[in-house]
């Protein structure tokens, strides 16, 4: 078993590259970081390090190790966070996540109407996917998040935020371009761009299909909503998206076409659970709300 100083040192030693250079980063002494690194490989039993070129690099057998001394190193800094945090406070400080959907043009609008409301607030905005959220919110990273997907987790409060639908987007030069509806068998005739049926936002969008018992098989495949509007303006594909991420003509270059059956969309507030909302906070989320059922 390694103490936190342990795993402090042999990640110093990782990064550096040298016995030297890891004791001038944690301002100590050379012999000591040398002692300790000697004691940790004999009651490991592993040679954590080789020499090449003048330099330390992972050995074979301390690449494991190292993988996890990284994975535990990044939980201290984040609860180092936390005590910091606990320690200083935050005041007149809102911190909120939003996925990205949601962010590229509900947050903006809803930040713009809580700045008139409060113009020396600080506001942090930090764009998240749903593997990101909790952590964000249990860590205190952030107070609230706005999420286009719902997910359960003991620590978390999940609340109902908008209502919206999904439509197909094509380019400004596209054929399909005059059209207002459209249907989901004749969306897959066409190039798709879309986002990965293993992310739970591209599982919404493929369950429009497999529920028609249609494939959904993407020529382009894209992390973000917003990089899928773009692909589709440069003419490479058409492609299904949410309309807030394409509200208030937020991609010039693109039409809008409405699916028939108007496949739907419900977004969520999620929060720490037995916590209260700043004034802030339940501000935003207000003006959030507004604006995306507007």
């Amino acid at each position: 078993m390694l103490t936190l100083r342990q795993i402090e040192v042999v990640r110093a030693v990782m990064v550096t590259g040298s016995l030297a250079r890891a004791a001038r980063l944690l301002n100590v002494s050379a012999p000591g970081i040398s002692r300790l690194m000697k004691y940790t490989e004999q009651s490991l039993g592993v040679r954590l390090f080789d020499r090449r070129g003048g330099r330390l690099v992972p050995s074979e057998r301390g690449r494991d190790i190292f993988d996890q001394i990284n994975v535990v190193f990044s939980k201290i800094e984040d609860l180092r966070y936390v005590i910091d945090n606990v320690k200083t406070g935050v005041a007149q400080e809102l911190r909120i996540g939003a996925a990205p959907s949601i962010s590229q043009v509900m947050v903006p609008l809803a930040i713009e109407r809580l700045r008139g409301r409060f113009p020396q607030l600080v506001i942090d905005v930090n764009m998240l996917k749903i593997e990101e959220a909790v952590d964000y919110l249990l860590l205190g990273k952030g107070e609230v998040v706005a999420m286009s997907s719902r997910f359960d987790h003991p620590g978390l409060n999940c609340e109902p935020l908008a209502n919206g639908r999904f439509v197909c987007i094509v380019p400004e030069a596209h054929p399909l371009r005059t059209r207002k509806t459209i249907s989901v068998s004749e969306i897959v005739q066409y190039p798709l761009i879309g986002i990965d049926r293993n992310d739970p936002y591209g599982r919404l969008i493929s369950d429009i299909f497999s529920q028609r018992d249609l494939e959904y098989q993407l020529t382009i495949r894209a992390r973000f909503g917003v990089t899928v509007c773009s692909l589709v303006k440069a003419g490479l594909g058409i492609a299904v998206i949410d309309q807030f991420t394409v509200a208030d003509g937020a991609f010039p270059g693109i039409k809008l076409i409405e699916i028939d059956g108007r496949p739907s969309l419900k977004t969520w507030i999620i929060t720490k659970a037995d916590s209260s909302p700043s004034v802030f906070a339940a501000a935003f989320v207000k003006l959030l709300r507004q604006a995306m059922a507007a």
